[in-house]
């Protein structure tokens, strides 16, 4: 029986959907002005996770998650410029190549991570009618007023405000985030609408003018146009508690007058040194570079072992980045992936007959185990210890001659696929495949650049030369010291 940490209750809740058979699941997605980092890839990997399961109880899942493109100021909240309008200029193009570019990149980084496509991926810019009928429906029910052009949510109007966050109004007056404006009625007041300053590319008409909408109101029309005016999932960053998601039950409750998310869950973030990692800090590491293994890290991160780095931490769970947990992190799916592969190889040669008591007991106690773990508000830490587990009894077994019957490799095999590819997303039809392709790659360029050394000693450098530029086509690059030479594969080539 699923259970989920509800953040709006601060409780351990079991989970009912508003509708049998049915869940609907909004996620927040990226705000496209720069490649995505590791960051992005804790939050996405686990709501994969999440939805993954969701489908494996048998539910059907329409699973939203949007594209920010607009309206997302620098501070996070009424002030600054928006992020993508700042990039544009930076780069010296339109504000729309911009979210384009960074869209491509960010879906290409998550289907290297294996995370599956969303069903549907709504751009704020492509939603603006809906954005300016929910204002107009907050202006006309005392929600909302206007102010020069811009609107702003009346806090003050929404009794409830500050429930998720835990904040109240009086704190927020003296809260640091708060900015006072002298065209708002409270300092807490947030921006519906924005008016549009001159040069500024991103603009729409209004009721209320020229403008652009502001962060918070996107997500609620895009939620509710396409999951209802209450659903069952919302999920995003622990980041966004205060203020995005705060407002977005502000606007879309008062608006409604339903009940807006009946479960919020909020992901924790990625720390390097027990600091945030994050684009404002500086010390973010971009999912590009990491697989190819450009600096600050000297070697290549393989997509499926950052993911099953993320999984090793529960989604609530702060998670530190560094190369020695990535290192064991590679480890540990190593030997699922080998085990995978040598229960594969195996079928091949095996004889007919059911599987073993010993085979079965194995089975139906991790399935029980691990099927406990994710109940426990999808716990991928633990379901990742069981499937570990589960690898070591399976190779004992295997050593010992217990499980060499087709039926039982191929139960062995089946829950490979089922626990750790269909909800876990780290068994593939290419696991192990890829292991030891990586490894025999690696023995042969070790095999090229001794012969390389030997030309060299020899006295033929065109030679030796040759193998250099022939491993550099191959996608290997070489770099020569004092200690010997040393190697690593490019971007794009197999690590």
């Amino acid at each position: 029986m699923l259970k989920v940490y509800n953040s709006l209750t601060r409780r351990l809740e079991q989970f009912e959907p508003l509708h049998e058979g049915f869940v609907g699941i909004y996620v927040c997605g990226p705000t496209v002005y720069g490649h995505s980092h590791v960051g992005h890839a804790k939050s996405y990997v686990s709501f994969d996770a999440v939805v993954r399961y969701l489908r494996f109880l048998g539910y059907r899942v329409r699973y939203v998650q949007n594209i920010t493109d607009v309206g997302h100021l620098t501070d996070d909240a009424d002030a600054g410029e928006d992020k993508v309008d700042v990039k544009a200029r930076q780069m010296g193009v339109a504000p729309m190549e911009v979210a384009q570019l960074y869209t491509r990149s960010y879906f290409e980084d998550m289907d290297a991570l294996n995370v599956q496509r969303p069903d549907i991926s709504p751009c704020a810019s492509g939603h603006i009618p809906e954005q300016i009928a929910l204002i107009r429906k907050l202006v006309d029910g005392g929600h909302a007023y206007e102010v020069d052009g811009a609107v702003y949510f009346d806090v003050q109007s929404f009794p409830e405000y500050g429930r998720l966050s835990g904040r109240n109004l009086d704190e927020l007056l003296e809260g640091t985030r708060v900015e006072a404006r002298g065209d708002k009625r409270h300092p807490a007041d947030f921006a519906l609408w924005k008016k549009s300053e001159p040069g500024h590319i991103m603009r729409w008409d209004s009721p209320w003018g020229v403008g652009y909408p502001g962060w918070h109101i996107e997500c609620s029309a895009m939620s509710m146009a396409y999951l209802g005016e209450t659903f069952d999932i919302h999920g995003g960053g622990i980041e966004n508690i205060f203020p995005h998601h705060e407002d977005e039950i502000a606007q879309a409750e008062a608006a409604t007058g339903q009940q807006f998310v009946r479960y919020w869950l909020h992901n924790n973030m990625v720390t390097v040194d027990g600091q945030k990692m994050g684009k404002s800090l500086g010390n973010f590491i971009t999912l590009k570079d990491a697989f190819a293994g450009r600096p600050p890290l000297d070697t290549p991160i393989r997509p499926m072992v950052m993911r099953y780095f993320i999984l090793t931490s529960h989604y609530r769970s702060p998670l530190d980045f560094s190369m020695g947990a990535l290192e064991a992190a590679g480890k540990g799916l190593e030997r699922i992936e080998n085990a995978v592969r040598r229960v594969r190889e195996s079928l091949r040669g095996t004889v007919e007959g059911a599987p073993s008591g010993q085979i079965q007991q194995l089975l139906d106690e991790t399935r029980e185990k691990f099927l406990a773990e994710m109940d426990n508000d999808f716990n991928t830490a633990g379901a990742i210890g069981e499937m570990s587990a589960f690898t070591r009894e399976v190779n004992r077994l295997m050593d010992e001659g217990d499980a060499v019957t087709r039926d039982g490799l191929e139960a062995v095999n089946q829950l490979y696929e089922q626990l750790g590819g269909q909800v876990l997303g780290i068994v593939t039809d290419e696991s192990g495949r890829a292991v030891e392709s990586a490894g025999i790659e690696s023995d042969l360029v070790d095999a090229m650049l001794e012969v390389r050394e030997d030309l060299r000693k020899a006295g033929h450098y065109e030679l030796a030369d040759g193998v250099r530029r022939r491993l550099s086509k191959l996608g290997v690059q070489v770099k020569d010291s004092a200690d010997g030479p040393t190697w690593r594969f490019k971007k794009g080539a197999p690590s």
